[in-house]
């Protein structure tokens, strides 16, 4: 198949599969820079803010913690480079608030970013969109599938711009690669292949510890049960057990759904689109035993605890027993399939996509891809496209360039909201899998488990009062 370089970056400009339209006004501003508050101050929080492009300005910052928000204006270390413009031209004028349903309140602005730990991602989304902001809300998307859909009908029913930070959809490289397969470049696809992540563990009830100052905990729980502070429960990347980067919220099913989510769903993303199954999924999901679940976990040994010491067993719902299972099952390889007989392959060791179709099969990655036989692509993207997207993975300008350029125009998202959803849905189907320890079949027009009472309560989370989503 020869895919020309021109009639891709031609196609790409014009459409994006299952992409959606701005209907939102130019930016209110009244030197129509977009006025943009950033919820959540951490690391993905801080890159943001360093990525943004001139378009727009940060005014206003939210964090539970006061001195992420601290280390946000007065920035240190490697951050002093990354937000050095920010520092230099906005951070003096920037408010700071640690309830973002205050900031909501208070401030005129036009627009947010929500990088914020996943527990808050649907919430902060819906009020800003009830707010009539446009939003960039990182992925994943949610907790929970239940979360998604009333998220994509908020979206709808607001008329907002709501872009996932899923920038592998703006990568040039992806994009010329996916659309290859999706033409039918490789013939007809049998299986994907695709990095197999760790779930969640199941309890983070670890033993109380004094709550620093500046620290909202409250708020940081937000709609999970409030349970005693403990910096291992919510601290990410900041310090280490044994010889561990602890990651903290990111570790726990209260609050993600972990590396399945977290870095699944950049995997997950590519699959769909090059499937062309940004509006549906799979229909068919089960687990694969493995031989030996230690040796699964030295392979992740350096982002996440096999069995992680300090979980109070008292204060634990499920006997120690029981919770080892169900922690162990969270590294079990997983197998899905679509209607049409594709099948995913979760499996471990690969840190890469691999399609297998009629005429070769495509590896691809972050930023790259080759095809075997080589000769497959004949005019692929040019060996420069990928330059603006090096660095350590935390490079995001031209996807908020995307995205300010959906509020101003009408120009199509690359990553909207359905998308969005779809790709969390997955993995969350993997995740539940394994937890239930059970195959399992899906509906997804109905997005329900079909004749699985137990699996379908599971679809939604409860929510602690105040931390309501708006209906």
């Amino acid at each position: 198949m020869n895919l020309s370089r021109r009639k891709f970056l031609i196609s790409a400009s014009v459409t994006t599969l299952c992409s959606v339209t701005a209907t939102a006004e130019p930016a209110r501003s009244a030197n129509n820079i977009v006025r943009v508050g950033v919820i959540g101050t951490g690391v993905r929080g801080k890159y943001l803010i360093g990525n943004l492009p001139t378009s727009a300005q940060v005014t206003a910052i939210c964090d539970c913690s006061q001195s992420r928000m601290a280390s946000t204006l007065e920035p240190q270390g490697a951050f002093s480079s990354v937000l050095q413009s920010f520092r230099d031209n906005a951070a003096a004028k920037c408010t700071t608030h640690q309830d973002y349903r205050r900031m909501f309140d208070r401030e005129k602005l036009d627009a947010v970013i929500v990088a914020t730990p996943d527990h808050h991602h649907t919430l902060a989304a819906m009020l800003a969109l009830q707010a009539g902001l446009d939003v960039y809300l990182e992925k994943p998307l949610t907790v929970c599938v239940r979360e998604g859909r009333l998220l994509v009908d908020a979206v709808k029913k607001s008329g907002r711009v709501l872009q996932v930070g899923s920038q592998q959809r703006t990568m040039e490289v992806n994009r010329f690669a996916c659309e290859f397969i999706r033409n039918g470049g490789l013939g007809k696809i049998t299986k994907v292949e695709l990095p197999c992540y760790p779930g969640p563990i199941s309890d983070c009830s670890f033993p109380a510890e004094t709550t620093p100052a500046g620290l909202n905990w409250d708020m940081f729980c937000g709609p999970t049960p409030v349970r005693p502070h403990n910096r291992q429960v919510w601290m990410k990347e900041d310090f280490k057990v044994g010889d561990l980067l602890w990651r903290g919220w990111d570790l726990f099913r209260d609050y993600s759904g972990h590396l399945m989510t977290n870095w699944g769903a950049h995997s997950v993303d590519m699959v769909q689109l090059a499937l062309g199954r940004d509006d549906s999924g799979p229909v068919e999901v089960r687990t694969v035993k493995p031989e030996s679940v230690q040796a699964l976990a030295k392979l992740w040994k350096d982002k996440t605890p096999y069995k992680p010491t300090g979980v109070s067993e008292s204060s634990s719902q499920r006997s120690g027993a029981e919770r080892q299972l169900t922690d162990e099952r969270r590294y079990w390889p997983v197998v899905m399939s679509y209607a049409d007989g594709v099948e995913l392959h979760f499996i471990h060791g690969p840190d890469f996509i691999r399609f297998y179709g009629e005429r070769g099969t495509l590896k691809m990655r972050r930023n790259y891809f080759e095809t075997d036989p080589p000769a497959l692509i004949k005019n692929g993207p040019h060996a420069d496209v990928d330059a603006k997207w090096r660095g350590a993975g935390h490079v995001a300008r031209p996807h908020l360039e995307n995205w300010l350029a959906a509020i101003r125009t009408e120009t199509s998202l690359n990553a909207p909201v359905e998308v969005g959803h779809r790709t969390a849905t997955i993995c969350h189907l993997a995740n539940l899998a394994r937890e239930l320890n059970r195959p399992l079949r899906w509906n997804p027009e109905t997005e329900q488990f079909v004749a699985d009472a137990e699996a379908n309560h599971l679809l939604d989370r409860p929510r602690r009062k105040g931390f309501e989503l708006p209906m």
